[in-house]
């Protein structure tokens, strides 16, 4: 097969989940026997391969702002694309909905990785949020096939446009720790710190978990993994923090140094709130992590209900409370810690993910399957 893959920021440029699975996926298909083509930003590359690890390359232009960029490399890569002979696209992110109208008029079978529910994200108001919402449901009506990551979402989808989504989540590789002194950069030690990875954006919670972690009266520290590419006032109040608990390590972009600061973390705390399977979840599974999660529908999912988490409201309160209780209770978190990476090696494995992907183009692509795989 000759496979397409639009919406991402590029290969192997790893920033986000979607670059996570695009970097991930890619790669399997190429050493399967299938031909791959990821469209990159071009500003984000400043050596630009034609080819990397078997993946096909093109760098497309985009409007160099925040808003923007995405939806307009999107468009233009699609232009790109329906010159050439793929037997289907793969695009990822909703916001790129309104896309599937070339490509339809076209007659080129696509599929769109919806993402999570991005029309309530706090960061996209207004406009944004209005946009978001219309992307969606008119992604729902011109792709062929609507990708769910988690089963809930896919439940969401179907309540709210009338749309039935084919179920593959995302995947992560199992991880242990090989160089525990790279800890030693931040002044860290194992089981020393409660461990924070992501956006700091609203939805994410990081400042209901500072509330609460102020609240609590650990000795342990609490690191947060993670920034915003751009100048931010939420970012920037959560950083004024005078607590010295609290260690900010801005993005770490090197994989070793971050698989290290889960491995060795007392519990992972999680608290994104719309998304649907989300990488950094899986990612703690995979590094062994006890989770501390907020006590959402997509995080009972990834987490089995109570099997592989424990959970918080949004209360700073409630929080507290929490830390104070597993602090003191390093029995309970290395139950959680035996059990985690089990999750991963029954659903989550990255090889399992690329088996859904291969099948679904498959059917998408043999005539006579219809319109929905």
């Amino acid at each position: 097969m000759n496979i397409a893959i639009i919406g991402s920021r590029g290969y192997p440029f790893v920033y986000s989940g979607y670059e996570t699975f695009v970097a991930e996926l890619a790669p399997r298909l190429v050493e399967r026997g299938h031909q791959v083509t990821v469209y990159c930003h071009r500003v984000l590359f400043e050596v630009q391969p034609k080819l990397v690890n078997g993946v096909r390359l093109r760098y497309i232009h985009s409007v160099n702002l925040k808003k923007m960029s995405q939806l307009t490399n999107s468009f233009l890569s699609t232009l790109d694309a329906i010159r050439r002979d793929y037997d289907v696209i793969l695009y990822v992110n909703s916001a790129n909905g309104p896309l599937g109208i070339i490509t339809k008029i076209f007659g080129i079978r696509t599929a769109i990785n919806i993402d999570g529910l991005e029309w309530l994200r706090p960061k996209w108001k207004g406009f944004g949020a209005r946009y978001f919402y219309w992307a969606s449901k008119i992604a729902t009506k011109l792709f062929d096939v609507i990708i769910s990551d988690s089963e809930h979402m896919a439940e969401i989808y179907k309540k709210e446009f009338g749309a039935v989504c084919v179920v593959i989540a995302y995947g992560e590789n199992l991880t242990v720790s090989q160089k525990p002194e790279l800890l030693q950069s931040y002044k860290l030690l194992k089981g020393g710190y409660y461990l924070i990875v992501g956006r700091l954006i609203p939805d994410n919670n990081a400042s209901l978990i500072i509330q609460g972690f102020k609240q609590s009266g650990t000795k342990r520290k609490l690191v947060i993994v993670g920034d915003v590419p751009y100048r931010d006032v939420y970012a920037d109040a959560l950083k004024q923090t005078k607590d010295l608990r609290i260690v900010f390590t801005g993005y770490v972009r090197d994989a070793e140094m971050l698989s290290e600061l889960y491995c060795n973390s007392y519990t992972y705390i999680h608290a994104h709130e719309f998304g649907g399977t989300n990488p950094t979840l899986l990612k703690a599974l995979a590094c062994g992590c006890c989770v501390l999660a907020l006590d959402t529908l997509f995080n009972r999912e990834v987490l089995d209900h109570e099997e592989h988490g424990i959970y918080f409201q949004k209360d700073p309160r409630e929080i507290a409370r929490l830390i104070d209780r597993v602090d003191h209770d390093e029995s309970l978190v290395d139950v959680f810690r035996s059990k985690a990476r089990k999750r991963i090696t029954e659903r989550y494995t990255w090889e399992k993910i690329t088996d859904q992907y291969e099948e679904l183009f498959k059917n998408m692509i043999e005539p006579g399957s219809g319109k929905k795989a």
